[in-house]
């Protein structure tokens, strides 16, 4: 994959592709080509239900109950927490996992409560044990996880995780360096609505309707992905519970406004998307504004951890040298 120190040359310096906040959107690698760029464009498939070397496995006591984690790095250097969000889980984050350690960081991600190989815990486990899962829970979760490290770290949220990482955010400041919101939903309230194409019909479904159809589009590859990431993600609906996805769908047609808390605040803020995400470009445009944060578009899906990592993690190396005395 290449070392960080390789990622950036005289045409497209480490870190070029973040900008002042407000700015118009960085068009990450499509215009000027580099060395992270190009390493994207030569990623090759693989089996993504293995563990690469480097990494290890272990499991996490959360409030919710066992939380499947994995970390790859120097323990005593500083933590770099990636969460997945709907549907997803830890290993959407192994490309770029290797890239951050090879950088001096110790990168750790964990699948959510009812995702994957964290299906024994949900809201059954609480005390006292509730019905559904909500933010609370998946906040509480991953404060329990940043309390643990004991040190400020640098946090990652993608989609559905970014709010639950704003949310945090709001609750304990001081446990966070940086926050990067990768494809977060960039719209409160009914955060489908704003969804390409499809958005004003959204309304009309409920939340398990709404989650049967977003495991389909998945199951059939819609939006297609490799033959190893397809057979992947088919693979662990197996473990995710549906109840957990459905819970899920339902917060994001409620998803709460978290640009207050952010815009006040003065860490380092990274807003990440897609050129293809499932929200259009202005969307996250203005939601990147109204936190204050540096906005990044790379040439993508919904999923730049996947397909653009060494040119994501270029942008997050960057973003976190500005926290450094």
């Amino acid at each position: 994959m290449g070392s960080p120190a390789e990622w950036a040359d005289d045409e497209h310096p480490r870190g070029g592709a973040a900008n002042v906040a407000g700015a118009q959107p960085t068009d990450a690698g499509a215009r000027h080509p580099d060395a992270a760029a190009r390493a994207d464009s030569e990623l090759q498939d693989f089996d993504w239900s293995v563990l690469p070397s480097g990494f290890s496995a272990t499991t996490f006591g959360a409030p919710s109950g066992p939380l499947a984690m994995i970390s790859c790095g120097d323990e005593a250097a500083q933590p770099v927490l990636l969460v997945p969000g709907a549907t997803g889980s830890k290993e959407d984050f192994v490309l770029m996992m290797p890239l951050l350690a090879a950088a001096g960081y110790f990168t750790l991600s964990f699948d959510l409560a009812g995702q994957y190989q964290s299906a024994a815990a949900g809201p059954e486990k609480l005390t006292p044990p509730q019905a559904h899962y909500d933010h609370e829970l998946f906040v509480n979760d991953l404060l329990a996880v940043l309390r643990k490290l004991d040190r400020p770290t640098h946090v990652i949220g993608y989609s559905f995780a970014g709010v639950i990482a704003g949310l945090a955010f709001a609750r304990a400041p001081e446990r966070f360096a940086s926050l990067t919101l990768l494809s977060c939903p960039p719209l409160s309230g009914q955060s489908f609505r704003g969804v390409s194409r499809i958005g004003p019909a959204t309304g009309l479904a409920n939340a398990r309707v709404g989650a049967a159809l977003m495991m389909w589009g998945i199951r059939r590859n819609l939006v297609p992905v490799s033959p190893g990431r397809l057979r992947f993600v088919r693979e662990r609906f197996a473990l995710t519970r549906r109840d957990s996805v459905r819970d899920i769908v339902d917060l994001m047609r409620r998803n709460p406004d978290i640009s207050v808390p952010l815009a006040r605040a003065g860490l380092p803020k990274l807003v990440a998307v897609g050129e293809h995400d499932l929200w259009p470009t202005a969307l996250h445009a203005d939601f990147a504004r109204s936190l204050g944060a540096d906005f990044v578009v790379y040439p993508t899906g919904h999923s730049p951890c996947e397909t653009s990592p060494h040119q994501l993690c270029r942008d997050l190396v960057a973003l976190y040298a500005t926290t450094e005395p």
